[in-house]
């Protein structure tokens, strides 16, 4: 069977793929609807069209290689039997170590002495020092404590004794050392936020003007998550007023983010392009646990990470009516 690729993974990903007998593809530019037009599965990293079964007729599976599902036309994929899957924890320590070293970075100004070295000599740089301060007794807020969020609050609490707070909906599934706070209280008491959520209806907007104005004038927050979850124009104006002590920001509403945006201009960001949960170790392990899940759902078999799993049965009529086999076990 043909896998789409939306963007290039990792070669052991594709071994996977070929060993299991599948042709793989990677979409030229411009090229994916022609892609999708002959393929029985895709591997996302890039948005899907909502339309995606008109447009992919023989599509089994649209398998997320990451966490984040929101790229996946979820609704238009159930009702046809297409089975989701994304590969879960894969990425946990390269977007927890990432958020650490966001924060060390601004602890430190790290970032600020080294422009300040090249550019104004070594006294200046080092005057810097004068506000720097360490993690030590800090506390750290985390929205959304999943798998990202159990992994920075283990390094946070156990290695830089921050005080934790966690905020979720289920809070009795918070780890030991993450206390349980409102998103009030997160908001006004932490040093540093990190948004490590997903992408819902229920978090889109999430962190409004009220939120943000509940936070300490030299609090920072981290968005990890995905850049709508952040009201953009409550945070520019938060960042210019300088009610806050920064934002330093991995993911935007728009990507790429535009050369003239407004966040450049600031003085008071960090920005980065999506890249917290680009490591090699873990492009590795996401590229092959999505080729596994989808060898796994071609062969007829239930993915390790089934996002859907009320559309099983119709999955089941999809694939006699493209004429595949079905599996020997589910």
């Amino acid at each position: 069977m043909l896998v789409a690729l939306t963007d290039p993974i990792d070669p052991a990903g594709e071994a996977v793929l070929r060993e299991a007998g599948h042709e793989v593809a990677l979409a030229p530019p411009g090229g994916l609807d022609a892609l999708l037009a002959r393929a029985e599965a895709v591997v996302v990293r890039r948005q899907l069209p909502d339309d995606l079964c008109a447009r992919a007729p023989r599509l089994l599976a649209a398998v997320r290689q990451g966490v984040g599902v929101d790229m996946i036309p979820i609704p238009d994929c159930t009702a046809h039997g297409v089975l989701v899957a994304n590969v879960p924890g894969a990425n946990a320590d390269s977007v927890a170590e990432f958020a650490i070293g966001q924060m060390l970075a601004i602890a430190r100004h790290a970032e600020a002495m080294h422009a300040a070295l090249l550019s104004e000599g070594w006294d200046k740089a080092r005057a810097r020092t004068a506000s720097a301060f360490e993690l030590r007794g800090r506390t750290l807020g985390i929205v959304g404590v999943g798998a990202v969020g159990r992994r920075l609050a283990e390094i946070a609490g156990t290695g830089f004794r921050m005080r934790v707070l966690g905020h979720r909906r289920d809070r009795d599934a918070l780890p030991p050392g993450v206390d349980y706070a409102s998103l009030e209280t997160l908001f006004a008491e932490s040093d540093f936020i990190v948004l490590a959520c997903p992408l819902t209806e229920a978090t889109r907007g999430l962190v409004s003007a009220a939120l943000l104005a509940r936070m300490r004038p030299g609090a920072w927050l981290l968005n990890l998550a995905r850049g709508a979850v952040v009201q953009e124009e409550a945070l520019l104006e938060a960042l210019r007023a300088g009610r806050i002590g920064g934002a330093a920001l991995d993911v935007y509403p728009v990507q790429p983010l535009a050369p003239d945006h407004k966040l450049r201009a600031l003085p008071n960001v960090l920005l980065t392009p999506h890249a917290a949960g680009l490591s090699r170790e873990a492009v590795l392990r996401m590229s092959t646990g999505a080729a596994e899940a989808v060898v796994q759902i071609l062969r007829g078999g239930r993915p390790r990470s089934l996002v859907n799993p009320e559309a099983w049965e119709a999955s089941r009529a999809r694939r006699r009516s493209l004429g595949h086999a079905e599996a020997a076990t589910a």
